[in-house]
Formats: C-alpha cells, sequence, structure tokens
C-alpha cells in the first residue's frame, strides 16, 4: 500500500496546487471550441495515454484529435520501420504531424510531455505558436528543469506555453525507492490523466454555466450510445478524426 498512499498524496497536492492553471487552461478550450475550434492533443510514448483522456472517450469532448507520431504512417505513408523509440527526438517530425493533422486557425492545442525536452515536442510547441494557437502544456516541471533540452534552441515546452499544467512527478518520475539506489513505482501517467480530465470537465461546466449543450461523447457501450456520438462527430465532419 505504500504506493497507493503515496500516489495518492500526490494526486491530493496535484490537484490543489493546479486548480488555478486548470481554470486557465479550460478557459482557452471554451474559447476555442465557441469559435468552432477543436483540441489537438499530442502526445508520444506514455504520453500518448494522456492524449486519448484527452480525445475521442466516453464523457470526453466530440471536437477533439489525438496527434502522435505514428500520424507519420498511418496518414502520411511512411513505413512503419519509421517509429523508433528515438523518432521523438527529431524536431522535423513536428512540421509533418502538424501538416497532417486538420487544423483550422481557431484549434487549441494540449501538449503532453513529463521531460517537456524532446525536439519533436518542442518543435511542434515552436510551430503550435508561430501559428498563433493557444498552447497548453503538461508536463513534469520538476523533471523538466533538472534536464537539458534536446532541442537546438535550448527550448523546452514549458518555456513556450500559455499555460503550464505540473503533473508533480519528480525527476525520473518513480517515487519508491531501492536498496541500493534506484527507484520504481511511476505516477505521471496517473497525475497527468487527472490534470486532462480536470481541465476536460472545467470546460463542460463552462459551457453548461453559458447556456451551452456540451458537445459531450457517451460511452458507445450504453443504449443510444453510438447514435448519440455519430450525431455529434457529423457536426465536425472533416474536423476530427477517429479509429487510428
Amino acid at each position: 500500500m505504500s504506493y497507493v498512499n503515496e500516489v495518492l498524496e500526490l494526486a491530493r497536492r496535484v490537484a490543489e496546487s493546479q486548480a488555478q492553471p486548470v481554470q486557465r487552461a479550460a478557459a482557452l478550450l471554451v474559447a476555442a471550441l465557441r469559435a468552432g475550434g477543436v483540441v489537438q492533443a499530442f502526445g508520444s510514448g506514455h504520453s500518448e495515454a494522456i492524449a486519448m483522456e484527452i480525445a475521442g472517450r466516453a464523457g470526453g469532448l466530440v471536437p477533439s484529435n489525438r496527434l502522435s507520431p505514428r500520424d507519420l504512417v498511418l496518414h502520411g505513408g511512411r513505413p512503419p520501420g519509421v517509429l523508433t523509440p528515438e523518432l521523438e527526438r527529431d524536431p522535423a517530425i513536428a512540421h509533418e504531424i502538424y501538416a497532417l493533422a486538420p487544423v483550422e486557425p481557431q484549434d487549441v492545442f494540449v501538449l503532453i510531455s513529463s521531460s517537456g525536452v524532446n525536439g519533436a515536442v518542442v518543435e511542434l510547441a515552436r510551430l503550435v505558436k508561430d501559428r498563433g494557437h493557444p498552447l497548453i502544456a503538461l508536463t513534469s516541471v520538476a523533471h523538466s528543469t533538472a534536464m537539458t533540452s534536446r532541442h537546438p534552441s535550448g527550448a523546452k515546452v514549458m518555456d513556450l506555453a500559455d499555460v503550464v499544467l505540473d503533473n508533480g512527478a519528480p525527476y525520473g518520475d518513480a517515487i519508491l525507492d531501492l536498496p541500493g539506489g534506484g527507484s520504481y513505482g511511476a505516477v505521471s501517467t496517473i497525475t497527468s490523466a487527472l490534470l486532462a480530465q480536470m481541465v476536460v470537465t472545467e470546460a463542460v461546466d463552462e459551457l453548461v454555466a453559458l447556456g451551452e449543450t456540451p458537445p459531450v461523447y457517451l460511452s458507445a457501450n450504453v443504449t443510444g450510445g453510438d447514435e448519440h456520438n455519430k450525431a455529434l462527430e457529423s457536426r465536425y465532419q472533416g474536423r476530427i478524426r477517429r479509429g487510428a
């Protein structure tokens, strides 16, 4: 239970300390959605799981896309062999990922990277800001601060974002000490998922307070779920992609 206790305490601290950044991030989502925009969420490696929390899941927002290095294969025609662990360190792929995505000027981006220093995600952050999009970064401030950027500019994702959400993970991610050195029990996925859901739910609450009906998915495994979801997805035809 030591891991569970540590995670619960960390989740409480993150929820409390990030309450205001969550509100600012949610406001960016609401502004984008009311302008007809889409939430573009990017993550690579384990961070792709957090993009999946934001895009295309039950209880989440319909106008959303999940971007990842896999888009180079799925939508760009690159051979599967390009998907190596080192790919996320290549700044050049950010331009391909952006170009392959159905992006419009009113879209908001959420970039998830616990380290926040790899070339692809930093270059994507630079590109997003150059194109005038609001940018939310979900990262570990402690880990990112302890790292040297792998981008030629020396920048980190948290340096470029309009709002930074700190998942509270320590340098190295794991929170339990091993005898003789080292650690185990990663936490960034858990606290990042918490923050992602906090932002989405806060955005939905704000839309409801404005008297609007939020475009929210139902589970496909409840009666009427498929019909509800397809009707909402039809409103964003050509703007969102699913099934990949």
